[in-house]
């Protein structure tokens, strides 16, 4: 077999293992399962979330889905916790503990110590007859055919199928807690899909000049107010209401059409009843405007005052796309 069909035929094995051991984990959505979901969900502490190993790091992100979704949780290294970090648990806290053997030194002497302090304890775990399993108040069974390691060792299928059943648990929470696009805002203030929920008009268009012409102005008015206000577009108001735009397209065009521009006005060539925006609207409100109409620039209205102009560059620079 040629190597770049060898390497096809591997990631193709791999892909398919794993993608097995995810749909069996169709098994483990029995009565443990929405038990647990409803000891996370009526628990008045944290979700505490332990393992070793590769398990440890699914933990970390088993913590950091559950966090971004509205279910308070921390990570606690099943080592560290027997050298002073159990410390963590609170009385109210449930402590979920991910383990493929379910069988290592540390969680052996971890769980006794849980279960005195009379915590919620549910296993994630690869061995439904071992100690772990045995301990925990509900166990979730995430038990693999084989590892996609053609040597079945090294942690592959099982560490998909745990990082599978945490998902499974976050989203079962989050549509219990009525988690919303408003509520992720909230925890997401950084990122794009944060901004998306919450970044209005009016955080973006206030840095930039007010270009402003009123209808009766001179050609040369309007290409000055155009070029100094660096925006590629004017306001034309009237009695002090928008009634039109005038763009540097709408002045090329203007150019190519007559050749005597000084005896025109900004109400010849403005375009009337032009796009607008309540500053108090989302960003992505006027990026839906602007890709819906062609345009890059939409003036910002306050009630029926024109207040200035948001700039498509204003929201890309956001990372608003």
């Amino acid at each position: 077999m040629e190597i770049p069909e060898k390497i096809r035929h591997i990631a193709l094995e791999t892909i398919a293992t794993e993608s097995k051991a995810v749909e069996t984990l169709k098994n483990s959505v029995n009565q443990d399962f929405i038990d647990a979901v409803e000891i996370i969900y009526k628990a008045q502490g944290r979700v505490i979330i332990t393992g070793i190993g590769k398990s440890a790091n699914i933990a970390s992100k088993i913590v950091a889905t559950l966090n971004s979704t509205g279910t308070p949780a921390i990570f606690m290294h099943a080592a560290d916790a027997i050298h002073g970090d159990l410390g963590i648990i609170r009385e109210d806290d449930v402590v979920v503990a991910l383990s493929k053997s379910g069988e290592t030194p540390e969680i052996k002497v971890l769980v006794p110590l849980i279960k005195a302090r009379g915590n919620h304890l549910i296993a994630i775990v690869g061995n439904s007859h071992s100690y772990l399993a045995l301990q925990a108040d509900k166990v979730l069974n995430v038990t693999v055919e084989k590892e996609a390691c053609p040597n079945n060792l090294v942690p592959t299928s099982s560490t998909t199928a745990q990082l599978v059943m945490g998902d499974a648990l976050a989203v079962s929470l989050l549509e219990l807690r009525g988690f919303s696009s408003g509520d992720f805002a909230k925890i997401h203030p950084g990122g794009a899909l944060g901004k998306r929920l919450y970044l209005r008009v009016a955080d973006l268009f206030v840095n930039n000049q007010v270009p402003q012409v009123k209808t009766d102005e001179k050609m040369e008015k309007v290409i000055l107010e155009i070029s100094s206000k660096r925006l590629g577009a004017t306001a034309v108001l009237q009695n002090g209401k928008l009634v039109g735009v005038i763009t540097d397209g709408d002045l090329r065009r203007m150019l190519e059409n007559h050749t005597d521009f000084k005896v025109l006005k900004a109400s010849d060539i403005m375009t009337i009843n032009p796009k607008s925006i309540q500053k108090n609207k989302l960003a992505v409100d006027a990026l839906g405007i602007m890709k819906e109409n062609d345009i890059t620039q939409l003036p910002v209205l306050d009630g029926e005052k024109y207040v200035g102009v948001v700039h498509l560059h204003d929201i890309l620079k956001e990372g608003i796309l």
